[in-house]
């Protein structure tokens, strides 16, 4: 069975329900997930969990996030992007590069952004663009987000093209709204591509069309990016058997069967791992406790622990 993580080039005009549904077929396994939505009309790096590591997907889902971007001045539309109708038209485009340059650096650092009302999250259990397209809108409030970099490179107006790096839960068709309102002509977001996300980048992804290469070939196991593997930032610990058969029958876990002991896990999380580097478990601190929460388990026999 096909337990890891698929890293996966997202084609243009396909939802990223859509592509795990074909991941799913293509790999032939039961279960898939993805850790983070791209729009149908963005491409680029999207994190597919497949079978057990889709208890993994919460991991991934905060990370921060990379993007490549064209936003096109003097036109806005509803979606705040190219698939959107148009709302307003603007006859300015023509900026000197400093004042790009200025305008841009206002986004840059903890900001507050408005999420857009044709978004995946949700109200009363409904995705708010769902909702958007009946004719009931619903605006979420703002919220804190964070631009580390919002870097220019290359400018053609109306269009710019530019990269940035954010923290997770941005929208970067409204940032490239939110430019165009204070530069004063409007804007859209024209192309976007997701380059990177976390520790992962798209040059590791492959498409759907080497996947099913791939499964065909039997090799697309060699593609997979192994659970323990995929939360190598996390500190861990190699199991006994002692270790690994309380993890099997959800034993207490106290800080002394972890020898030596990981320091200062209260803000952490630890893998624990066989001697093949198989993970058993995901654990993190109890506050207040010498013992360990259980965040996720991968031990489903026994023949686990007669390996150890």
């Amino acid at each position: 069975m096909l337990n890891g993580i698929l890293l996966v080039d997202k084609p243009e005009n396909m939802s990223s329900a859509k592509l795990v549904s074909k991941i799913k077929h293509l790999a032939r396994v039961k279960k898939a997930g993805h850790a983070g939505t791209l729009d149908p009309f963005a491409t680029g790096l999207m994190i597919c969990c497949l079978n057990k590591a889709t208890k993994l997907s919460g991991f991934f889902l905060n990370s921060s996030k990379t993007y490549e971007g064209t936003l096109c001045l003097g036109i806005e539309t509803d979606t705040q992007d190219s698939t959107g109708t148009i709302i307003s038209r603007y006859d300015k485009t023509e900026f000197d590069l400093e004042a790009i340059k200025k305008v841009f650096a206002e986004f840059t650092g903890s900001i507050k952004q408005m999420p857009p009302v044709y978004s995946a999250l949700k109200h009363q259990g409904i995705p708010l663009y769902k909702l958007a397209r009946k004719g009931k809108p619903v605006q979420k409030p703002e919220r804190e987000i964070f631009i580390s970099n919002l870097d220019i490179t290359a400018v053609n107006l109306p269009e710019i093209k530019f990269c940035v790096s954010c923290s997770s839960g941005t929208y970067i068709r409204t940032l490239a709204a939110d430019i165009g309102k204070k530069l004063g002509s409007g804007a859209h977001l024209k192309q976007l591509r997701r380059t990177g996300s976390g520790r992962f980048i798209v040059k590791n992804a492959v498409s759907l069309e080497k996947i099913a290469e791939m499964a065909d070939s039997g090799n697309i196991k060699n593609h997979i990016v192994s659970m323990s593997d995929a939360l190598s930032y996390l500190p861990y610990f190699q199991a006994d058997k002692f270790l690994t058969e309380k993890i099997m029958y959800g034993r207490t876990i106290f800080h002394k069967d972890i020898k030596p002991c990981v320091e200062d896990l209260s803000d952490n999380h630890l893998r624990v791992v066989d001697k093949n580097n198989r993970l058993l478990a995901v654990l993190s601190h109890k506050k207040n406790s010498d013992s360990y929460n259980y965040c996720c388990v991968f031990i489903n026999n026994m023949d686990n622990i007669q390996n150890n």
